[in-house]
């Protein structure tokens, strides 16, 4: 415990030396997106906070064999979160079923041999950030340029982008904490567009004994999974989040490597910022490398009260993608 204590604050130490030097987050002006202190081949941002070494002990820390998983189902028919913006709601298809296979005989064999194997096969179609999901870096930049100053211009071709895309994530194995907002305030679910403050975040650590680390996953349960899946009410547009103040109390006060949210957006949704509808986003992304993972089933985490624990998550390689679908876990740790 007292050797991840130490490496924990080397990281920190470290962390902080690169914030107060200068040219490691330089940026072309206000709001611009930014270097990565971690080179100029960087593509994962936060995620180079994560080590072999960091994922050993957080792994020794493990006390359980219970498995949470914190993922939903994908359905057809599926609450989305942008299919209002013309992007593709999640539907699977049969492309082959045994009665189907027996009269149209793709294979060019017998009927006895088609009906004996019963063939089935499917399709899907969706948006990326369908469901569960992990926002990639080219997700949202700033004046037509991503994390690390790659321009759509340059590295965005017919195919996605050559950079920062699903595919050049690693997987992700990390300690874990979740902030059960719902709980500390005493609701179902946090009312509709409330932006969360550190000092909502600060409360709800407190009453539960938490502490966060350097290189976190950092997951808030807003309670509006206590709505899934009725897409009348778990809605994009009126979602509690996380306001701009909280997400930089996070990341830059307490160098979270990655946050998480049972909501659609990670942060409130209407914005109030008059010039930026996703102030979060392009702040998270563009300015600090920092990615998401959006619409987490966090109830039974929560209902268990387990607040730390070890993570694990991996997106599917998708070549060039914003987005992945993902399926988190989470393995209880020591406190």
């Amino acid at each position: 415990m007292r050797r991840t204590v130490a490496i924990l604050g080397i990281i920190g130490v470290v962390m902080v030396l690169i914030l107060a030097s200068g040219g490691a987050w330089a940026q072309d002006g206000e709001n611009m997106a930014a270097k990565s202190p971690w080179g100029p081949d960087d593509e994962i941002g936060a995620l180079n906070m994560m080590t072999d070494t960091s994922r050993l002990d957080v792994i020794k820390q493990v006390m359980s064999g219970k498995v949470y998983d914190l993922g939903v189902d994908l359905y057809s028919g599926m609450p989305s979160c942008c299919s209002a913006f013309g992007d593709p709601q999640y539907h699977l298809w049969m492309t082959h079923t045994p009665r189907g296979t027996v009269a149209a005989n793709p294979f060019g064999v017998s009927r006895e041999v088609n009906e004996r194997v019963s063939y089935s096969g499917d399709g899907v179609t969706m948006y990326t950030h369908s469901g569960t999901h992990l926002d990639t870096l080219n997700h949202f930049g700033l004046h037509g340029k991503i994390w690390n100053q790659f321009s759509a211009d340059e590295h965005l071709g017919d195919q996605g982008w050559s950079k920062a895309g699903a595919d050049k994530y690693p997987p992700i194995v990390a300690r874990g904490v979740l902030i059960d907002l719902a709980k500390s305030m005493g609701v179902q679910h946090l009312p509709a567009s409330y932006p969360i403050t550190s000092a909502d975040l600060q409360t709800a650590l407190r009453e539960q004994g938490t502490r966060l680390q350097p290189g976190d996953v950092v997951l808030f349960r807003t309670g509006l999974m206590t709505l899934w899946p009725d897409s009348s009410k778990y809605q994009l547009g009126n979602q509690a989040g996380l306001s701009l103040e909280a997400a930089k109390w996070l990341v830059e006060d307490n160098q979270a490597m990655l946050l998480g949210a049972d909501n659609f957006g990670i942060e409130a949704f209407p914005s109030t910022d008059p010039g930026n509808y996703v102030p979060v986003h392009t702040y998270l992304f563009a300015e600090r490398g920092v990615s998401v993972i959006e619409v987490m089933w966090l109830e039974d985490l929560a209902q268990d009260q387990v607040y730390e624990f070890l993570f694990i998550a991996a997106p599917l390689k998708l070549r060039g993608a914003t987005g992945s679908p993902i399926r988190p876990m989470a393995i209880p740790a020591q406190r």
